[in-house]
């Protein structure tokens, strides 16, 4: 995660498990935590639904996604560039 200008937008390299439907990617991010009590390191996983105007990424791309105003229900983030294809 990398907080850029202002703490409240916040920005992800990630990479992309659907593009099934149109102007919409679903981006799988994975964080490592440990828990509080036992001391064992577990891996959450989130998916976030990003807005892609252009249809410009596809399955299995890295992506850099930004938080922006909601799209829809569901699409709080917006895809900004492919990475790496």
């Amino acid at each position: 995660m990398v907080v850029i200008w202002n703490k409240s937008i916040k920005e992800f390299v990630w990479e992309v498990i659907s593009d099934k439907t149109d102007k919409t990617r679903t981006i799988l991010v994975k964080t490592v935590k440990m828990h509080p009590l036992y001391k064992k390191r577990f891996i959450v996983r989130k998916k976030y639904y990003a807005h892609d105007e252009e249809n410009a990424s596809k399955l299995w791309d890295m992506v850099k996604i930004r938080e922006c105003r909601p799209v829809s229900k569901l699409k709080k983030w917006k895809l900004i560039e492919v990475t790496k294809a």
